[in-house]
């Protein structure tokens, strides 16, 4: 099985190309800086923290996502698979490589808390539900990070949800 999950930021914008042909497909490489737990240290908590800078590349509607709403900073969640190739490059050297190919991208974070980490060009649209039911009103007010404040004495029984 090949399949690979990272949760990283973007070191810089995505570069976006379109194939040619009939149906031109979007295709959008980035980088993401993965943090690596490795070794003991005495400082930061015993834990000594460094980063690998992934490639990636995401394909058709993965691809155009990424072009509109991925920016330099972004924390993402990406599921997809690794994908090795080669290349003869302009000096006839062989040349090996890796990228995780995108299945799938989400945001890892919220609006809220990308701006406080300086995320900047960092948006984010929220449609509101037009479905959503009204009835569950308790009056809570959201917090910072968009998520509805239960207030005290609401058991699990009265949620909308298990």
């Amino acid at each position: 099985m090949n399949k690979v999950i990272l949760v990283g930021r973007l070191t810089r914008d995505p570069n976006v190309t379109y194939s040619q042909g009939e149906r031109q497909t979007a295709i959008a490489r980035f980088t993401l800086a993965v943090d690596r737990r490795r070794g003991r240290s005495a400082d930061n908590n015993g834990q000594e923290q460094t980063a690998d800078f992934i490639s990636c590349v995401a394909f058709d509607r993965q691809g155009e996502f990424a072009e509109k709403y991925l920016h330099q900073g972004t924390k993402v969640v990406l599921s997809g698979r690794i994908q090795t190739g080669s290349y003869t490059n302009r000096d006839g050297q062989r040349v090996y490589t890796t990228d995780v190919v995108a299945e799938d991208i989400e945001f890892a974070e919220s609006k809220n808390a990308a701006a406080g980490n300086g995320s900047a060009g960092y948006t984010e649209s929220r449609p509101t539900p037009s479905n959503a039911s009204a009835s569950f009103d308790t009056g809570a007010a959201a917090s910072q990070e968009g998520f509805m404040n239960i207030p005290d004495g609401v058991d699990d029984e009265g949620l909308p949800f298990n």
